[in-house]
């Protein structure tokens, strides 16, 4: 079983004293915290067996791979739901695990900046009440038509209400038929101020959708699978709330981009604690770019995936000149 969200102070200040020989105070400068719970997590690791004289070989495998990651990819922090033969679908025990994450990282008077998309509506879903004050869950792009399902605003709003806190929905198509109509409505007033106000968020909640037919902003209706074909073929790697990513997590200079109303990457980039979690193992490359592209501080992510992430890091490291 996973290390559990509340727990991971404990197994990262080990992980820090232990595996790469920092001292006290570093761990505590390195997590934020004082030096005095620093010790306090050490001891409580020696208790409970996470560590013995030296690092232990015997901690729990996936959470060990999860410090790894951290180290490999430069995240702050990585959780991974192990693998589970006895469940039908095992993106339910990733999505059960972010919803804790999630909780576990949103703080009193946070405003939250929330994707969509199936991984999203599921965490939502999936995501135990909290009566949390001053709370503030903001839509990050346009929305969609009434058939599609996991929406935009339902992410946001079904999130919101799992908080109790206040939704801010985006009162705009996340995607116009000319540029020019784009420009023009992202001028007006009250979606100018609410595109701007996307960088103050304090955390944010997403998933990386997938290049192919089978991608989101496809079975939406935003673009035909030729369009996708075609952008595929320009560098297309993956999509961040409505937007087309390429292979280094950079918006892709497309006409798609130009026409849609979302938070541009950079605002994205400025939310101190983005929260990724990518359920399907299919979302390897468009995972590997949106990190490429720094869109990605925290990481929840399944065991598999995650030992081809590391591996994938290993190999680009003995590659490198």
């Amino acid at each position: 079983m996973a290390i559990r969200p509340a727990e991971q102070l404990i197994h990262k200040a080990a992980w820090l004293y232990y595996a790469h020989g920092l001292r006290q105070d570093q761990v505590a400068s390195q997590l934020n915290i004082s030096r005095a719970s620093v010790a306090m997590y050490l001891r409580k690791a020696r208790e409970t067996g996470i560590v013995n004289i030296s690092t232990s070989t015997q901690l729990f495998t996936d959470d060990v791979l999860a410090r790894r990651l951290e180290d490999a990819l430069g995240l702050d922090s990585v959780w991974i739901a192990p693998e589970n033969a006895y469940v039908v679908d095992p993106a339910t025990d990733i999505a059960v695990l972010a919803a804790s994450v999630f909780l576990e990282l949103v703080k009193k008077g946070d405003r939250i900046g929330v994707a969509w998309g199936r991984t999203v509506y599921t965490i939502a879903d999936i995501m135990s009440y909290a009566d949390l004050q001053d709370v503030t869950v903001v839509q990050l792009c346009g929305n969609l038509g009434a058939p599609y399902s996991y929406r935009p605003d339902q992410c946001t709003m079904e999130i919101a209400r799992r908080l109790n806190a206040k939704g801010l929905n985006f009162y705009a198509p996340l995607v116009l038929t000319t540029e020019e109509l784009a420009r023009g409505l992202r001028a007006e007033p009250v979606i100018r101020e609410q595109l701007s106000g996307i960088g103050d968020c304090d955390l944010m909640l997403f998933s990386v959708g997938t290049v192919d037919a089978d991608s989101h902003v496809v079975k939406c209706g935003a673009l035909t699978s030729g369009e996708m074909e075609m952008l595929r073929k320009a560098g297309a790697a993956g999509v961040i709330a409505g937007q087309i990513i390429d292979s280094a997590g950079a918006a892709l200079d497309c006409s798609h981009n130009r026409r849609v109303i979302s938070a541009d990457l950079q605002s994205l980039r400025a939310i101190e604690k983005r929260l990724m979690v990518v359920q399907e193992d299919s979302k390897f490359e468009p995972l590997l770019a949106a990190l490429a592209g720094g869109l990605c501080t925290h990481l929840v992510v399944g065991a598999q995936m995650a030992q081809r992430l590391l591996d994938h890091a290993g190999a680009a490291g003995k590659n490198a000149p």
